[in-house]
């Protein structure tokens, strides 16, 4: 009797452990906030500064009208691009290199990299630095991966490759939301709540879509307006580099 509750209490157990190992993985590879795989960056202690970060694109129905806006404005931004996007839309990404924004590798055709073998990884960033770089003629040095999805394997090859991998600390459902509005205040609300705490804002925006180039990204132009309108008197604007 005493080996049979024996046996069934050790079974619970790993059953347990077999639980926590899957909940510990999934947040390893998907929370923004983890740094179990290694080492990523997200914002520094500096509670005035804001990075505006648009991924997804680039995408030529919208990002043009983003980038008017952040001239008009005065405001510098990172680009996080598809490479698949920027192979087709060359021109596009040199108005952003030369508009002195930032550029980075977004994987070439935005799979879950936390899914991928080691050598589609490789091959997804690699494509992709190879075409941003000669497009702008300048190094890659940032990588986002898509859904913010990694495991070790996709950190050491973005570090091999000489990028640092970003993630974030406020992003909304900005793809999927209809108003501009509802957008930016809710950005907003985690914005000043991030600041409270005494830490920049990595802010992510959508330009474009993996599933569709031409997907319309007016409510996230919208959007990214109303952030600056709302802090530019208070907050400095920056791009990653300037957390490097």
């Amino acid at each position: 009797m005493f080996s049979m509750v024996s046996a069934e209490f050790y079974r619970g157990l790993g059953g347990l452990a077999a639980l926590g190992f899957a909940a510990s993985y999934i947040y390893g590879s998907r929370s923004p906030g983890s740094q179990i795989f290694g080492p990523t960056l997200i914002a520094p202690p500096r509670p005035n500064e804001l990075a505006l970060t648009f991924d997804d694109g680039p995408n030529p129905a919208w990002t043009p009208y983003v980038l008017d806006i952040l001239a008009r404005r005065g405001v510098l931004a990172t680009f996080f691009l598809v490479g698949k996007y920027a192979e087709n839309e060359r021109a596009l990404v040199r108005r952003i290199v030369e508009s002195g924004h930032l550029i980075g590798n977004h994987s070439w055709s935005h799979p879950d990299l936390s899914l991928a073998s080691g050598d589609r990884v490789r091959n997804e960033l690699r494509q992709t630095s190879d075409t941003l770089e000669q497009i702008s003629g300048q190094p890659v040095r940032y990588f986002r991966p898509p859904f913010g999805a990694r495991r070790p394997v996709v950190l050491r090859v973005a570090r091999r490759l000489g990028m640092t991998a970003v993630l974030w600390n406020a992003m909304t459902n900005d793809w999927k939301e209809p108003s501009g509005e509802q957008i930016s205040q809710r950005l907003i609300d985690k914005i000043d709540g991030i600041n409270a705490c005494g830490t920049a804002a990595n802010i992510v925006l959508h330009d474009g879509s993996h599933a569709r180039q031409l997907a319309n990204r007016g409510p996230s132009t919208a959007a990214a307006g109303q952030i600056i309108e709302n802090y530019k008197s208070t907050h400095r604007f920056v791009t990653l580099e300037a957390w490097a």
